[in-house]
């Protein structure tokens, strides 16, 4: 009888994986598990000391200090990598900022910034990452970190500028994925229900906000950390090969509601 072994195509192995927003949170959760995986890693953020830290953590991966929404930024982070590691075979689409403030309150330039950091700023990056690979002719997967509030509205956690950001970048997954995937470069989001972020701290302070989540997420629950690590290693290794332009919702039950 032959051997199978499924978890193989969960791996990593010589993969070249970057990772914006990696300083913290989700991104240095990804960033781990991607190591652990077989992966070489690029982290990518702003706060180079926390960077650093990070890498010496993983077994094989470099640091890069960039501000993604300074002129030329995206352009920079890519060449670094591939002037390093000579390619990028998955780009993890994590760096972010969400400010809740009611629509009414918000400002036009809060708004447009919000905008170029969680939507633009991906696009940026997806297409360089595209045209290095297709130019290469080797394939790529391209891993959008979206969020529940990219599929529902806010409601009472009044994100205007957030929620049209992921809403946003979850159709922006389903187009470039339409548009490359003959081309051999895939194109997938996760949508992250309520987790323990640097970004989220004041939703998880035991007060009305952590109460809102957990008696809305019909898992009764915040998520924990680790629980995105299935969900990022599908979409970018090769158990996900015939997977492209999807939303997966990693979010307890919050939009099955």
């Amino acid at each position: 009888m032959t051997d199978i072994n499924p978890l193989a195509r969960f791996r990593l192995d010589d993969r070249v994986v970057l990772i914006t927003g990696a300083s913290s949170g989700l991104g240095t959760r990804f960033a781990l598990a991607a190591s652990a995986a077989g992966a070489k890693v690029v982290v990518a953020a702003r706060r180079i000391a926390r960077l650093e830290s990070l890498v010496t953590r993983l077994a094989d991966g470099i640091a890069v200090e960039v501000d993604l929404v300074a002129p030329d930024a995206t352009g920079m982070l890519i060449e670094s990598a591939i002037e390093h590691y000579g390619r990028v075979d998955v780009l993890i689409n994590n760096a972010g900022v969400s400010t809740a403030v009611p629509a009414l309150e918000f400002s036009m330039d809060d708004f447009r910034r919000e905008i170029e950091i969680d939507l633009v700023v991906p696009y940026s990056l997806a297409r360089l990452v595209a045209a290095h690979a297709i130019e290469a002719g080797r394939p790529a997967s391209i891993v959008n970190i979206g969020s529940v509030l990219g599929s529902v509205g806010g409601g009472k956690l009044r994100v205007p500028g957030y929620a049209a950001a992921k809403g946003g970048l979850h159709n922006l997954t389903r187009e470039l994925a339409s548009e490359w995937a003959r081309k051999g470069v895939r194109v997938n989001a996760i949508a992250p229900g309520w987790f323990p972020t640097e970004m989220a701290a004041e939703m998880f302070d035991g007060g009305r906000a952590t109460a809102y989540i957990t008696d809305n997420t019909p898992m009764g629950r915040t998520g924990e950390i680790g629980e995105l690590d299935g969900a990022m290693l599908f979409l970018a290794s090769d158990a996900s090969s015939f997977v492209t332009g999807q939303i997966i919702h990693v979010d307890g039950g919050w939009t099955a509601t």
